[in-house]
C-alpha cells in the first residue's frame, strides 16, 4: 500500500494510506467500519451518521483582504475569520492525529488540463476516500507520481464536532474554506457531499476570475457534432435523470465550466439520488451502482438486495460512482459549444408548463430568479417539497453575487448563439397534494425534442402572465398536458396559483433588480 507523510500540515497520525484501489478500500472499509458492507450488485454501502444531507447553515467562507470584495456575503456566504478559521482546522488536524489510520486521495478537479486543479482529501473513513475516488478525476500512475504540492486540501475531521463556544459557530457542524490557503475543514458532519461541493465552491470562486462560467449543472453532448446541451437544475428536478440518455454522450451529472472551448465538467463521477431508483425507470444510474460504486444511507435485505423504495434512513439516499460507469459517458468530458440551455424546475405550484422557450432577458431573468422547489430530503429538516428561489439555480454553492454569473451566462449565449428553454418535472393539474408529478416519460420526451431540433417549428402560445412561449405540440406528449391551465379541474384555482407564483417571483427579484437592465426585469411576470 502507498503511504505519504503528511508532517507538512501538522499530521502525524500512524498509518496514512494514499489512493487505495477500490479493492483496497473495501477491505479497509469491512475491516475498520461496521457499518459498512456490500450490496448483492457489488457497491460498497455506507452510513453517514447523524447528518443525512448538506448543512448549508453551517458554511463558512474566511474574509480576508485579498478576497472579500468578490464575494457575496450573507446567508450562503458567512464571514468568519482567519483566526477562528486557524483555530477550526487544528482542532481537525488534533483530531486527525489521534486516528490510528488516515486515507488520502490525491486526484483532479476538471477534465480541461489547462484548467484543472490537484485537490487533496485527508479522511478518516474508508467511505469518504471512496467516495471522493469516485467524485474526483482519477490520476495515472504516471500523474500520481508527480502530482507534487495539491492547490486544494480538504482535512475531513467530521467525526469529531465544532466547538460551539468558538466565534461565528452556530452548531457542532462547521464545513469552513479558506480561498487564500486554499484549504477546506469539515466539522461535525459524515455527509460526503459536503467534499464535492467544497470543491465546487472554489471552482466558483477562481472559473469566473478567468471569465469562464461554473455552473451547477448537468451536460450531455451530440455523438455526431460534439456539440453539447447544458441542463440546469437543483437536486430532485431530473437534472441528472435527464442527462443519462442513451442517444447522447454524457458530459456530466453535475458541475461543469463553460469557457470559450466549450464545456467542461468538473468531476470524476457522479452522485445520483437513489430513491425509488429502479432498472427500468432509469437502467444507466441502477447498473452504474455495482464494485466500485458507494450506496449512502440505504437499507437492504438479508441478501443484501438494496430496497430503494426504503426511506427509514433518509429519502437523501445517494449513490457515487465513476463517470465511467455509464457506457455511454464521453471520456475525457469535455464537448463543444452549447445549442441548447434547459432550465429544469420542479413547480410546486402545478403552475408552468412542461416546456417553454424563453427569450433573450427572460432566460437571464430565469436564471438569476432560479426557481424549483427543495425535495424531500436534500437538505436537513425538510421532509416535503418547498417552493423556493435558488439563484442561478445553485445559490447554495454560489461564491460570487450572481448577477456576475448571469453577466457571464449572457455573454456566452449571445456569442453562441444558444437556445434557452424552461422546463417543468414538477407538478400538473394541481400543486403540491393536489396535482400528480408530471411523468419522467414525458419530461423525456420534451428533452428528446429540444436535443433533436423537433421544437424549433412548432406551435407556441405566449402565457399573458409569465410572459414566455409555451410550447404546445410535442412529440411523445399529449397535447392536454402541454397547457397547464387546461389541466387543472378548477381554473378560477389554477388563476389565483399563477397570481401567487408570479408574485413570489416579483418579490423574489426585488433583491437582483438593482444592477440589472429594465430589459431583464421585465423578462418576470407581469403583476
Amino acid at each position: 500500500m502507498s503511504t505519504i507523510n503528511l508532517s507538512s500540515y501538522g499530521i502525524e497520525a500512524p498509518v496514512v494510506l494514499r489512493n487505495l484501489s477500490p479493492s483496497q478500500l473495501y477491505i479497509e472499509a469491512i475491516r475498520y467500519e461496521p457499518s459498512s458492507t456490500i450490496s448483492d450488485a457489488g457497491a460498497l454501502i455506507a452510513y453517514s451518521g447523524e447528518k443525512t444531507g448538506r448543512s448549508p447553515k453551517d458554511k463558512r467562507i474566511v474574509s480576508n483582504p485579498d478576497s472579500k470584495d468578490d464575494i457575496w456575503w450573507g446567508d450562503v456566504n458567512i464571514a468568519i475569520d482567519e483566526n477562528t478559521f486557524l483555530t477550526n482546522r487544528e482542532r481537525a488536524v488534533d483530531y486527525l492525529n489521534v486516528c490510528e489510520r488516515l486515507y488520502v486521495v490525491d486526484a483532479f478537479a476538471g477534465w480541461d488540463p489547462e484548467e484543472r486543479i490537484k485537490v487533496r482529501v485527508i479522511c478518516t473513513r474508508p467511505y469518504h476516500a471512496l467516495f471522493m475516488h469516485a467524485m474526483l478525476i482519477r490520476p495515472t500512475d504516471e500523474e500520481l507520481e508527480s502530482f507534487g504540492e495539491p492547490d486544494f486540501v480538504i482535512y475531513n475531521a467530521g467525526r469529531f464536532p465544532a466547538n460551539r463556544h468558538t466565534e461565528g459557530m452556530t452548531s457542532k457542524t462547521s464545513i469552513d474554506v479558506c480561498f487564500e490557503d486554499k484549504e477546506m475543514v469539515i466539522l461535525g458532519t459524515e455527509y460526503a457531499g459536503e467534499m464535492k461541493k467544497g470543491v465546487f465552491t472554489l471552482m466558483h470562486y477562481l472559473m469566473p476570475k478567468k471569465g469562464h462560467l461554473s455552473m451547477h449543472c448537468s451536460a450531455t453532448s451530440d455523438p455526431e457534432t460534439n456539440r453539447s446541451a447544458v441542463l440546469f437544475g437543483l437536486s430532485g428536478t431530473g437534472k441528472t435523470t435527464l442527462s443519462a440518455d442513451p442517444k447522447r454522450m454524457l458530459i456530466g451529472d453535475d458541475e461543469h465550466v463553460w469557457t470559450e472551448k466549450g464545456i467542461f465538467n468538473i468531476e470524476g463521477g457522479c452522485y445520483a439520488k437513489a430513491i425509488d431508483l429502479s432498472e427500468e425507470k432509469e437502467p444507466d444510474i441502477f447498473n452504474a451502482l455495482h464494485f466500485g460504486a458507494v450506496l449512502e444511507n440505504v437499507v437492504y435485505d438479508e441478501k443484501h438486495r438494496v430496497d430503494f423504495s426504503d426511506v427509514s434512513i433518509t429519502q437523501n439516499t445517494r449513490g457515487a460512482y465513476p463517470i465511467e460507469f455509464i457506457k455511454n459517458a464521453q471520456v475525457p468530458c469535455v464537448a463543444g459549444q452549447p445549442t441548447d440551455l434547459i432550465f429544469l424546475t420542479c413547480d410546486a405550484f402545478g403552475v408552468l408548463p412542461p416546456v417553454a422557450k424563453l427569450s433573450e432577458a427572460q432566460a437571464m431573468y430565469h436564471f438569476i430568479s432560479g426557481y424549483t422547489a427543495k425535495v424531500a430530503g436534500t437538505e436537513m429538516g425538510v421532509t416535503e417539497p418547498v417552493a423556493t428561489f435558488s439563484a442561478c439555480f445553485g445559490a447554495p454553492f454560489l461564491v460570487m453575487h450572481p448577477s456576475r454569473y448571469a453577466e457571464l451566462l449572457a455573454e456566452k449565449m449571445k456569442r453562441h448563439e444558444v437556445n434557452v428553454w424552461l422546463v417543468n418535472t414538477g407538478w400538473s393539474g394541481g400543486g403540491y397534494g393536489k396535482g400528480s408529478r408530471i411523468s419522467l416519460k414525458y419530461s423525456r420526451a420534451i428533452v428528446e425534442a429540444i436535443y433533436g431540433g423537433a421544437l424549433a417549428e412548432v406551435k407556441t402560445e405566449k402565457d399573458s402572465l409569465f410572459g414566455f412561449e409555451t410550447v404546445i405540440e410535442c412529440p411523445g406528449v399529449p397535447s392536454e398536458v402541454m397547457i397547464p391551465r387546461n389541466c387543472w379541474a378548477d381554473p378560477a384555482a389554477y388563476d389565483a396559483s399563477a397570481q401567487k407564483l408570479a408574485a413570489l417571483f416579483t418579490e423574489n427579484f426585488k433583491s437582483y433588480a438593482e444592477g440589472t437592465s429594465e430589459e431583464v426585469q421585465a423578462g418576470g411576470p407581469t403583476t
